[in-house]
């Protein structure tokens, strides 16, 4: 099986990357005429290794000149080996100070250090370089590395760094091919009868030939063309390697460096990040003020972004602190990616770390820092709850979560589910959501239904849509669904009433109920409307609506329409004299049926109304029939 690990060069201008490189891999990664005629790396370079049993090292030269740092940053974000490359006859100079501070800062595990141009100074020199190397790297990632001094000219030792890159690449840890398909692109070129091709190292999961991406930040959709990696065509790309990939229907001037090729509607662009950060500690720097500008470098990204220090006015060389980056242009990260800060003039590294929350929101002062502690140290269930919890009722989705976090995508499935089952979240109408909010809708919702009985004794419950307005915001399927839950909370049709309720009437509402009741009974088939019915008994209409409301759902009553009530004994002679009536005919007029009630056809027509609605009677064209089906 393949392996593929990316080898990123590092060290001051002149130095002999690029000979270096050249001298390992016959490739010369100095692509650009002005490279050739300036004899200097001007822009990311690459080239490639493969050794028997399939271990394949992309090498990224970047170039060592203090002005091209931004290009150096763009090719060290993936690489998982650092060869950090020392010229024997001038030992460590500035550049090579600034890009070890990058590498620790972006957390490489791994690397080697190359005493290069070795045949230019005797071997007592090379010992005394070595000796002031590793000096050089104490309390960095290189500390204890093993140093190899080589000649790029001669081809002395170059054999044995290839077997020490060997043994150092089979012991890193494979990137994420489970993960979300990520590579941040760092060049951008056309072919002749293929269009454009990017190309970047593919820093999470894998992708196919015509399989569709998506290009963030502009959110631009598109298609794979074809694959390569180091001159091979591939049919599928995974994390770890070079990749070239030629894209379907897109012009050049449309992807720049910076952007990210991944799949679609899966990650979020934003404007803001919380990161944690950590200060070099080079005394010679000055404090960073809350609120400065900053250069923020992130993947293949560059761009401008102001800091707010959380309680804190300035950070000094070596502190440590959680902040806030405010962008002005949108940028595609995601939570557990390393960044790296310059200061905006003079251009200088002075800090880095990592993103903790790439969809920050509003959090009060006490919730903020252990938030962002969780968010930093926890384990990804934890980190999962906490954004869960943080996405409130409308909750959050598998796919964003997955497009949230920097992990394997079945591991964020497996926690997720295990939340789910230990019932600290719910999955509802496609959401996650998390215990906490589920309980507040529930406790409010509960509280809402519980007021409205207090205020409205005589009404049988509290409609959906003003306990919809208590929840603003939330969507409409949601609301439903969370209201479903709630076991304390009965559902008739668009009435909630609590469990626990029952109307509950005084003596002298027993008394009206009583006289409506009997005005009712004696009225047979002509009723008195609600507001006629209010002036029999002396109330208002009010209380009558309310009261007949309350005689309906003791099935005393039957509503008609809002406004006639009949008796349940008035009813029962109805159907059985339409009973009556279709056991001799199959047809019945509004006539007959008006003489069936001995009524009129002002009220015939509203009962016949209600028994056509209610599927009872079937009206076709001026009759009706009898469909023998009773409530």
């Amino acid at each position: 099986m393949n392996r593929y690990v990316i080898l990123g060069t590092a060290g001051h201008i002149d130095h002999g990357k690029s000979a270096l490189v050249k001298a390992l891999t016959g490739t010369d990664p100095d692509r650009l005429k002005e490279e050739k005629e300036r004899g200097i790396t001007i822009d990311l370079g690459f080239a490639d290794l493969a050794y028997p049993g399939g271990l394949k090292v992309g090498i990224v030269d970047v170039p060592g000149h203090e002005r091209l740092i931004k290009n150096m940053l763009a090719g060290a974000g993936g690489i998982d080996i650092v060869l950090m490359v020392i010229a024997a006859d001038e030992g460590i100079m500035p550049q090579s100070r600034e890009h070890l501070d990058i590498c620790n800062l972006l957390k490489v595990k791994r690397g080697l250090i190359v005493i290069n141009k070795s045949d230019l100074v005797e071997q007592d020199w090379i010992e005394l370089v070595k000796d002031e190397v590793g000096k050089f790297v104490q309390g960095t990632f290189l500390e204890g590395a093993e140093m190899v001094a080589v000649s790029s000219k001669t081809g002395h030792n170059i054999d044995l760094l290839k077997e020490k890159i060997e043994e150092l690449a089979l012991h890193v840890e494979p990137k994420s091919v489970n993960g979300v398909f990520r590579l941040p692109v760092d060049r951008i070129f056309t072919l002749k009868g293929f269009g454009t091709v990017i190309t970047g190292t593919a820093i999470s999961g894998s992708i196919s030939v015509d399989k569709p991406v998506e290009i963030l930040p502009r959110g631009l959709k598109t298609k794979v063309r074809g694959l390569q990696s180091h001159g091979e065509s591939l049919k599928t790309a995974y994390a770890g390697q070079r990749v070239a990939i030629n894209l379907q229907g897109v012009s050049k001037d449309e992807v720049q460096r910076g952007d990210v090729i991944t799949v679609p509607d899966k990650i979020r662009t934003t404007y803001v990040i919380d990161a944690d950060l950590s200060m070099l500690g080079d005394t010679s720097l000055s404090a960073l003020k809350s609120r400065n500008l900053v250069h923020f470098h992130t993947g293949t990204t560059e761009l401008v972004g102001r800091i707010i220090i959380y309680g804190r006015d300035e950070l000094k060389p070596g502190d440590k602190a959680y902040c806030q980056f405010r962008f002005k242009d949108p940028i595609a990260v995601m939570s557990g990616d390393r960044y790296i800060i310059r200061k905006f003039s003079p251009l200088v590294t002075i800090g880095g770390g990592s993103i903790l929350d790439t969809t920050p929101g509003r959090r009060r002062r006490d919730e903020r820092v252990k938030d962002l502690e969780i968010l930093e140290q926890g384990s990804l269930k934890e980190k999962l709850s906490l954004k869960i919890r943080q996405s409130g009722l409308n909750g959050i989705t598998q796919d964003e979560l997955i497009g949230w976090i920097k992990a394997e995508i079945p591991d964020i499935r497996a926690e997720v589910n295990a939340l789910i089952k230990e019932g600290l979240a719910i999955s509802c109408e496609g959401c996650i959501i998390h215990k906490d909010p589920s309980d507040d809708f529930a406790k409010k919702a509960i509280s809402a239904v519980g007021g409205f009985h207090k205020n409205n004794p005589l009404k049988p419950g509290m409609s959906k849509e003003d306990l919809r307005a208590v929840f603003t915001g939330l969507d409409q399927k949601l609301f439903e669904a969370m209201l479903d839950r709630v076991d304390q909370i009965v559902i008739e049709k668009e009435l909630l009433r609590l469990k626990t309720f029952r109307i509950s009437l005084s003596e002298d509402k027993k008394v009206l109920k009583d006289k409506m009741l009997k005005v009712l009974e004696q009225a047979e088939f002509q009723p008195p409307s609600k507001d006629e019915l209010a002036v029999a008994v002396s109330i208002k209409p009010q209380e009558a609506g309310e009261l007949l409301k309350i005689m309906a759902s003791e099935k005393s009553l039957v509503r008609i329409n809002d406004s006639l009530y009949i008796p349940m004994s008035n009813y029962t002679k109805m159907i059985d004299g339409l009973k009556s009536f279709f056991s001799a005919k199959s047809e019945m007029t509004v006539g007959e049926f008006r003489d069936i009630l001995k009524t009129s056809r002002k009220y015939a027509l509203p009962f016949l109304e209600y028994l056509d609605s209610n599927k009872i009677t079937l009206r076709v064209g001026e009759v009706r029939k009898f469909l023998k089906k009773q409530p």
